[in-house]
């Protein structure tokens, strides 16, 4: 999919964030914990989750509704017990589903098509639970083991580890404490489903949660919480537009530390319990936080800022007055898109693949640009809505990976993006 985006137009209105897209993904796979209905509602419309619907009914669940009705899953057994990449679709999210194949079959074989360190904390996870993992010619074979008391220390705050081990925690295990466990609203969201298929989670939002499990889990309806990333993305949309208006459905709980950190870079956010109101911003000016720099901005685990939001700080920063570094702590390669920023105008300069210093306020300019991933894509997409001309953003598809109808929900707010 190829947009124009034409700049310099006001975006006035109240946006409502989709729900999460790793939030349906984590609950999606404990859906398939039970042979009892399970229904999900606020389920995106995105190109991650309906490739995670279609591995549910691979692996033999019955689902209906979608659309304006709630999904509803009925997973009587699960008929496979062999994950490859054709039906995992290479992501490492798909190691959630292996939490749900090892608890009612026993076993599992899974087949990746990426280098096994990017699932080492999984597979370390694993094993600290007992696992029997074995290794072999790119396919990771486990047999599951029951356990009456575990404490284990995850070597990372892995989003998806942490979810795949609550779900075994909750099934294979009669207690289990989990440390460094990641606590991001998808993972709490997570946590409370389970809570209502009769596990008892305790220490839901906190990095040590501590899970008493049962043998057999009962169906039940969880509503997925709104995407904060696509929240904040949004709000920080309208901000650079100098328009003014309404992030709705938002949970105060997760936007403090963006409306903080945003706050820094002279973007002011009024948030309330659900809803977070935009202010018209005449101009953007950094508070002087350091002395070297006016604005120092870094990722981390939650409840720290999200590496998701990275991007669309960079592109906040060019258009804010005063100096910024951007230090993406916790991947590498993320700050790689502002070449394009740099192509229309801003001051970057990349230091290494994990800092960046932004001069601003820069003016920029329309260009044609493709959108290397669904991060970068956002944050090209308010860089072309603030910049002077038109803009073309090719591969704009990648947006619908992880955000349902973000084009629309613009174009409803005012923005001029043709869709080619």
């Amino acid at each position: 999919m190829r947009i124009k985006v034409e700049g310099g137009n006001p975006l006035n209105g109240t946006y409502t964030p989709s729900g999460s897209a790793n939030a349906a993904a984590a609950c999606l796979a404990a859906a398939l914990l039970t042979e009892h209905p399970v229904t999900l509602s606020s389920v995106p419309h995105t190109t991650s989750t309906e490739s995670l619907l279609e591995l549910a009914n691979f692996l033999g669940t019955e689902i209906s509704g979608g659309g304006d009705l709630p999904f509803e899953f009925i997973t009587a057994q699960i008929a496979k017990r062999h994950l490859t990449p054709s039906v995992t679709g290479g992501m490492v999210g798909g190691m959630l589903f292996v939490a749900p194949v090892l608890a009612r079959r026993g076993y599992v074989r899974l087949e990746v098509d990426f280098p096994l360190n990017r699932v080492r904390t999984h597979l370390d996870a694993l094993r600290d639970l007992k696992q029997d993992v074995t290794i072999s010619n790119g396919a990771v074979e486990i047999k599951a083991t029951h356990w009456e008391h575990l404490d284990i220390l995850l070597s990372q705050a892995s989003v998806t580890a942490t979810g795949m081990v609550m779900m075994l925690a909750a099934t294979q295990g009669r207690e289990t404490v989990i440390r460094n466990a990641a606590c991001e609203p998808h993972v709490q969201a997570l946590g409370q489903m389970l809570e209502r298929m009769g596990a008892q989670v305790e220490g839901i939002g906190s990095n040590c949660v501590r899970i008493f499990g049962t043998r057999e889990l009962v169906g039940t309806h969880a509503t997925l919480p709104n995407d904060h990333i696509e929240g904040a993305s949004a709000a920080a949309m309208i901000a650079l537009s100098g328009g003014r208006g309404k992030v709705a459905g938002v949970r105060r709980s997760d936007m403090q530390m963006i409306g903080r950190t945003f706050h820094w870079l002279g973007m002011t956010l009024d948030i309330d319990a659900d809803d977070s109101f935009v202010p018209r911003h005449e101009s953007l000016s950094m508070s002087n936080r350091e002395e070297d720099v006016d604005a120092s901005i870094e990722s981390a685990p939650w409840p720290g800022f999200p590496s998701d939001l990275v991007p669309m700080a960079t592109v906040v920063a060019s258009q804010a007055v005063g100096t910024a570094l951007i230090h993406e702590k916790m991947f590498n390669n993320r700050l790689l898109f502002v070449d394009k920023l740099n192509s229309m105008g801003a001051q970057i300069v990349l230091c290494d693949p994990h800092r960046a210093i932004v001069v601003g306020k820069t003016p920029l300019r329309g260009i044609y640009m493709d959108t290397p991933d669904v991060r970068a894509g956002l944050s090209l997409l308010a860089a072309a809505l603030v910049a002077d001309g038109t803009s073309t953003i090719d591969n704009a598809q990648a947006i619908a990976n992880s955000f349902d109808g973000v084009i629309g929900k613009l174009q409803a707010l005012g923005a001029k993006i043709h869709v080619e």
